[in-house]
């Protein structure tokens, strides 16, 4: 089967699992209706393209008041007046490609900057392989934007948790637990799966969310930890 890079797809996979379903922000297609009624119940919302990577295109909306809106693509923000203008100037942005609306994560943060962690799923050649957590590092957004991603080195999640003062190892257990169970789920629709790239999120009040999973992820960053091992295991997983 095909596995194709669709991220409304990915996320009714994951609902329709029980377990995995509250891990999950409320997510639906993008159009005027479903922007109004999300911006109403949760205020702040994220726009991202079904088929987007590198957190190119993404979209943050804020609702201020009963009709105007804050709108921020990278480090650049303006304010509109009605999801109508906000819907027009998105179809002018990206001419055809179709969106998902999501409630936006208040996620915990590193010197005022929200982060996330990429933890990485894989498991051998075989149906029956089991999967694997083989890395994980954390990613931090620049000054000014809200998409996370490596500015620098990347962080290494235990030192991220301790810089954000939001818990220790248990907390990584639990998102590498999530992982692994989000990687059974999208492998028993994919048999030839074998890789994930997760991006995981911290809230504030320390619950654990599932983002969005990459079928090709980056590896570059785990060349840059200064502990070579994730990546050497990485490699690994691949050839076997």
């Amino acid at each position: 089967m095909l596995i194709k890079r669709d991220k409304w797809l990915q996320y009714r996979i994951l609902r329709s699992r029980s377990s995995l379903a509250r891990r999950l922000p409320k997510t639906q297609l993008l159009n005027k209706n479903t922007l109004a009624k999300m911006l109403r119940r949760y205020h702040s919302v994220v726009l991202k393209p079904r088929d987007g990577s590198y957190g190119m295109n993404i979209v943050f909306i804020k609702r201020y008041g009963a009709n105007t809106y804050q709108v921020q693509n990278e480090n650049n923000a303006v304010t509109m007046r009605g999801t109508e203008k906000v819907l027009k100037w998105l179809r002018k942005r990206n001419k055809g490609r179709g969106y998902i609306v999501q409630r936006r994560l208040q996620l915990a943060q590193i010197r005022h900057k929200p982060f996330d962690m990429r933890i990485m799923t894989q498991r051998k050649k075989g149906v029956s392989s089991a999967w694997n957590v083989t890395g994980s590092y954390a990613k931090v957004a620049a000054q000014g934007y809200l998409v996370t991603n490596v500015t620098g080195r990347p962080i290494p999640v235990l030192k991220a948790l301790k810089l954000a003062k939001i818990g220790n190892r248990s907390l990584l257990v639990k998102a590498e637990r999530v992982a692994l169970l989000a990687s059974k789920r999208l492998g028993e629709r994919y048999p030839k799966l074998r890789q994930v790239g997760f991006d995981i999120g911290i809230d504030r009040k320390h619950r654990v969310w599932i983002i969005e999973g990459n079928y090709r992820p980056d590896l570059r960053p785990f060349r840059r930890l200064k502990d070579s091992s994730m990546h050497r295991r990485i490699i690994w997983y691949k050839k076997h």
